[in-house]
């Protein structure tokens, strides 16, 4: 069976795009087909200015979240990457494997260092190096596949390179990965301004609709969506990509195709008030998962510690190896020492 790896970060609260784009095809498809593993990356989280007390509340918050949206323990296995030495010990031999250039290169890093920049913050190393680390989050577990939006691309394009490298100079030890994307609302883009990501680490805008946004905050959010010049409804990503949003979104959540949609409507209104309706008839049941989970943390507390178990055992291996592979030495147990005294 293959194996699947993805991780999402705690940098923020998880919106409708984290949902429609990944977790909800994590559960839908991905658990059922594969040995499949999902990871709150929180470690990532440390690579900008950050609130100790906050990542940590929005680590528990998505990994219940991750539940309430259907991953079953019984079925997958889901945990916290920092429960886990295995990722910082691989992500510094993948290190000395990268160079300088490529990570200046990922697209990623230019761009958050940019906004460090014009803030008037200094840029951490750990936000240059990062991509690595995500490589070794992949590596340790001989991932097959890694279900990841568009912006993530590049970066499992890096952890192929990386593992093909070590591969060729020190001997086979890695599987390498391959990126795959969802169709429909891979990439759900913000409601005021249709050409950026909804990303969940805008902390307040009209733009996200969060999974815990309650019905009518979600209703008031759509219905104020920022859609195009003219009148006729019609799915152009090119020209109209507030509709083109709009349409994909209602589609993602109706199970319809945007093009066949754009169709059905005469005015912008009524595509406004189905896609809301839509929206929050499909965030319902989460909702209400969450609720319950929230009442019974001890659950949640259970499941991330079986996670990290079942994870650990699976990276160990690998990490090991790797370390052999590359010219270290293993380490000297106890008893020997003992008889050698």
């Amino acid at each position: 069976m293959k194996r699947v790896f993805s991780g999402i970060k705690p940098t923020g609260h998880l919106t409708l795009g984290n949902y429609l784009g990944a977790m909800r095809r994590w559960a839908a498809v991905d658990q059922h087909q594969a040995d499949a593993l999902f990871c709150v990356v929180d470690l990532h989280a440390l690579t900008v200015d950050h609130d100790p007390a906050r990542v940590r509340r929005l680590s528990r918050q998505t990994a219940t979240l991750l539940l309430a949206a259907g991953l079953d323990p019984e079925l997958c296995t889901v945990f916290v990457q920092s429960h886990v030495d295995e990722h910082t010990r691989l992500s510094y031999v993948l290190e000395c494997v990268a160079t300088d250039g490529e990570m200046r290169r990922m697209i990623q890093y230019k761009e958050k260092a940019a906004r460090e920049r014009a803030r008037g913050g200094s840029v951490r190393l750990s936000l240059l190096t990062y991509p690595v680390l995500m490589a070794a989050d992949i590596l340790a577990y001989g991932s097959d596949e890694v279900p990841v939006g568009d912006d993530q691309v590049q970066h499992v394009e890096l952890t192929r390179d990386l593992a093909v490298r070590f591969n060729q100079r020190y001997g086979h030890t890695f599987v390498v990965p391959r990126a795959t994307r969802p169709g429909v609302a891979a990439r759900v883009m913000n409601l005021q301004d249709p050409t950026s990501k909804m990303g969940k680490s805008d902390d307040v805008g009209p733009g996200v609709v969060y999974l815990l946004d309650e019905p009518d905050v979600v209703r008031k959010k759509v219905m104020r969506a920022v859609t195009d010049s003219g009148q006729d409804v019609v799915y152009d990503r090119e020209t109209q990509p507030g509709l083109a949003n709009l349409l994909e979104i209602l589609a993602a959540c109706t199970g319809g195709e945007p093009e066949e949609l754009s169709g059905a409507y005469a005015s912008y209104g009524d595509l406004k008030k189905d896609t809301a309706e839509a929206v929050i008839e499909t965030l319902r049941p989460l909702r209400e998962r969450h609720r319950e989970l929230c009442a019974d943390p001890s659950y949640v507390e259970g499941v991330l510690a079986a996670g990290a178990g079942k994870a650990r055992a699976m990276a160990r291996p690998v990490v090991d190896a790797a370390y052999r592979a590359i010219g270290l030495l293993p380490p000297v147990v106890e008893p020997v020492l003992n008889a050698a005294r």
